[in-house]
């Protein structure tokens, strides 16, 4: 007798706060230990700065400030997992910060569960589902999902105002 084979879906789990969330590994480019953020003016609070990715100038997100979560102490540890995200077909690659990578998970469809609903005040659009192990729960995001079409420009600007001001630094 032939066992179906079921698909499993490769995570990578991440904590924010007391929260733990994933993203799928296919959407994972690298993950980088706390560096220096160059500060850019006049864009959202939740854009920290820019990062040299690669050669690239990359815009990093504060994911607590984006979340809606506590701020993070100053001096905390922290890394930066940088994501290759697709908004209505545009790629751009981002930085978001994390407080930790906990580890590379693999999921059957089926132990995905649907997100609540939360009422019309509340977005979870961009949560793809979620995973309970015990008592807690991990959020899959679907990270081309949690930007805007109007964000993913911000980014795609920003970054070449930030390429023709030959004022800014990026530390390597």
């Amino acid at each position: 007798m032939e066992k179906s084979k079921k698909r499993k879906n490769t995570f990578l789990s991440f904590g924010i706060g007391r929260e733990t969330f994933a993203v799928s590994v296919s959407k994972v480019l690298e993950v980088l230990e706390k560096q220096h953020i160059t500060e850019i003016p006049n864009v959202p609070d939740y854009i920290k700065g820019v990062i040299n990715f690669r050669g690239n100038i990359i815009p990093v997100i504060e994911t607590r400030k984006k979340f809606n979560l506590q701020e993070r102490e100053e001096g905390k540890k922290y890394v930066i997992i940088v994501l290759d995200l697709r908004v209505k077909g545009n790629k751009t690659i981002i930085g978001a910060i994390a407080d930790k990578v906990n580890d590379v998970l693999a999921f059957e469809d089926n132990a995905i569960q649907q997100v609540p609903e939360l009422g019309i005040r509340y977005n979870t659009e961009f949560l793809a589902g979620m995973i309970k192990e015990g008592d807690s729960f991990t959020m899959i995001l679907d990270i081309d999902k949690i930007f805007s079409q109007e964000e993913v420009d911000i980014f795609s600007k920003n970054d070449k105002s930030v390429l023709a001001d030959s004022s800014v630094e990026i530390s390597l």
